[in-house]
C-alpha cells in the first residue's frame, strides 16, 4: 500500500479539546518525498451552540462563532468528509506540535460524534508523526544548513513561525491552519534536504515497537522533549525505569540528574514532584536515538558528558526502588466507573476506555441514520458513555430530531454549562474577559468588531428562559 503525509493544522475555539472545539481544519498531502499530492483542505467547522469560546484565543484567528455558523459545516459533515477524502489507507497524519494539541482536539471531535476516537490513526496502514520533537533534535543533534530562530530574551526557539522566517518559508499569515500548513511542509523540506538521515531515521522509529526495542534493557538513550531545558536544546540522556502497568509507555529518568541529590532534595519538599522522572509514551512519537549518535559538539550542545551519565546511571541502580516510591506519590488516580453519568461529564470521559463490539456496531448504524429516523430511535447501549453522548450528538447535529422533552432537556443541559455558578459561571466570567479586553488601547478596529460579535453570540447562546 503507498503511504502519504497528511500535514494537518487545525485552528481551535480555545485550548482544552473536551470543553472546546476545531473552527478551522486544513492539510494538503505529500509523497514521503514531500512533493504536494492534490488540492488543500480549508474547511470552517461550525460552533455547536453549547460552547462559549476562548475570546482570547478568537482574537488570535479571526474566526467568529458567526462566521463558521455562516460558513462552516457541521462537525458530522466535516468527519462524513474527512473520512472519505482525507482519512484514506496509508496516511501518515503530520503537524506541529500535532500530538499533544491537534490529535487530541481530533480524538475529541471523533468520540463526541460517536466515531472510534483511534482508527483514523492506526487503521489500513494510517499513522501519524510530529514535527516539533524532529525540529528539537534536529537542533541539538544535527543542526548544520538550517537557520535555529531566538526568542526576543536570547532564548532558543522552534515556533514555527520563527523557523519558517530565518529560512525564508513561506509562511504569510500565522494561526491560519492552512498557511501553518503551508510553512510546515516547508519545515519539514529544509530538514529532509539538509538532514535526511535523520528525517528518515525518526520517520521509521514513529512506530511503537522500534521505540521500544530503542529503549529496554536500561540502556541510556538520547531524547528530546519539551519537558527538557531549551538551554540544552530539550535533550537528555535518560534510562527506563519500568515500563507502565499498561504497556502504553514507560517511566524514564533524566540522567542530566543526580539521583541522590534529588532524593535527598525531594525528602525535603513541602509536596511529591516528578523533577527527572517522566512517563514517556510510546504512540506519541517520541524522539530518541542511541547514545552514538552523539558526536563532540553534539555531547557540548545539550551540556552533558559521558561521566556524568555512567556516575548517575550506578545511582539509578541502587536507587531504583526509591524512585519508583516518587513517581507513585505523584500518580493521579483513574476515574472510579460509574453505573449513571451525568451528562454534563459525557464530554470528558474519552478516555475511560473502549467500546465493546456490540456499541461500535450500534454507532456506526446511527451515524448513517437521517433526522426522521433519529426521531424516535431508542439504542440499547452496553458503556454507560454512550446514552448521554447519543443525546448530544442528536442535539448538536440534529437539532430537528428533538421531540419536545429533549428540547427542554437540552436548554436545561445548556443553561447549566453557561449560568451555574453565579457571578464565576462560564457566561460571566465570559463576558468579564470581554470587557477586559474591550479596554485595551492597542486593539483595532477589526479586533474591537469581534469583541462584539462575541458578546452578541454569548447573549443568543443563553436559552431565553434563562434571561
Amino acid at each position: 500500500m503507498t503511504q502519504t503525509f497528511y500535514f494537518y493544522d487545525l485552528e481551535t475555539s480555545g485550548f482544552n479539546p473536551r470543553t472546546q472545539r476545531i473552527m478551522q481544519f486544513a492539510g494538503q498531502r505529500t509523497s514521503l518525498n514531500l512533493e504536494t499530492v492534490g488540492e488543500p483542505h480549508d474547511v470552517l467547522i461550525e460552533l455547536t451552540g453549547d460552547v462559549l469560546p476562548d475570546p482570547d484565543a478568537i482574537l488570535v484567528t479571526g474566526i467568529t462563532p458567526q462566521r463558521t455558523k455562516a460558513e462552516g459545516l457541521s462537525e458530522k459533515q466535516f468527519l462524513e468528509l474527512f473520512h472519505e477524502e482525507i482519512a484514506i489507507p496509508g496516511t501518515i497524519f503530520v503537524g506541529f506540535n500535532s500530538i499533544r494539541f491537534d490529535d487530541e482536539f481530533m480524538r475529541a471531535l471523533h468520540y463526541r460524534n460517536l466515531y472510534d476516537p483511534y482508527e483514523w490513526q492506526w487503521k489500513d496502514d494510517r499513522g501519524k508523526w510530529d514535527l516539533l520533537d524532529v525540529v528539537r533534535m534536529t537542533r541539538a543533534l544535527r543542526p548544520d544548513g538550517i537557520q535555529w530562530p531566538y526568542s526576543s530574551d536570547g532564548k532558543q526557539a522552534n515556533r514555527l513561525e520563527l523557523i519558517a522566517a530565518v529560512n525564508n518559508l513561506e509562511h504569510t499569515h500565522a494561526h491560519n491552519a492552512l498557511s501553518d500548513v503551508v510553512a510546515s511542509i516547508g519545515v519539514a523540506k529544509l530538514i529532509l534536504d539538509q538532514q535526511p538521515k535523520l528525517f528518515n531515521y525518526l520517520l521509521e522509529l514513529r512506530e511503537k515497537p522500534k521505540v521500544k526495542a530503542l529503549v529496554q534493557n536500561n540502556t541510556p538513550f538520547v531524547y528530546t522533549s519539551g519537558r527538557y531545558s531549551s538551554q540544552f536544546e530539550k535533550t537528555t540522556v535518560a534510562v527506563v525505569l519500568e515500563e507502565m502497568p499498561d504497556n502504553s509507555g514507560a517511566l524514564v529518568y533524566d540522567l542530566r540528574v543526580s539521583p541522590m541529590e534529588w532524593l535527598s532534595n525531594h525528602d525535603k519538599a513541602d509536596k511529591p514532584y516528578r523533577g527527572p522522572l517522566k512517563v514517556m509514551k510510546y504512540n506519541r512519537c517520541p524522539a530518541v536515538a542511541p547514545l552514538s549518535v552523539l558526536d563532540k559538539d553534539s555531547w557540548k550542545r545539550i551540556g552533558l558528558s559521558m561521566e556524568t551519565i555512567v556516575t548517575n546511571l550506578a545511582q539509578v541502580k541502587e536507587q531504583k526502588e526509591a524512585l519508583l516510591a516518587t513517581f507513585e506519590a505523584t500518580s493521579i488516580p483513574l476515574p472510579l466507573p460509574m453505573l449513571e453519568l451525568p451528562l454534563e461529564e459525557v464530554d470528558s470521559r474519552m478516555y475511560d476506555g473502549f467500546y465493546g463490539e456490540k456499541d461500535r456496531r450500534m454507532c456506526t448504524r446511527i451515524r448513517a441514520m437521517t433526522t426522521d429516523e433519529l426521531l424516535e430511535f431508542e439504542p440499547e447501549f452496553e458503556d454507560v458513555r454512550l446514552p448521554g453522548l447519543f443525546f448530544l450528538y442528536k442535539a448538536r447535529q440534529f437539532p430537528k430530531s428533538q421531540l419536545a422533552d429533549d428540547r427542554i432537556l437540552w436548554e436545561r443541559y445548556v443553561e447549566k454549562q453557561f449560568l451555574d455558578g453565579a457571578d464565576n459561571s462560564k457566561y460571566q466570567l465570559y463576558m468579564k474577559r470581554l470587557q477586559e479586553l474591550a479596554k485595551l488601547e492597542y486593539l483595532d478596529a477589526d479586533k474591537r468588531y469581534i469583541l462584539e460579535e462575541l458578546a452578541l453570540y454569548a447573549q443568543s447562546a443563553v436559552p431565553l428562559q434563562s434571561y
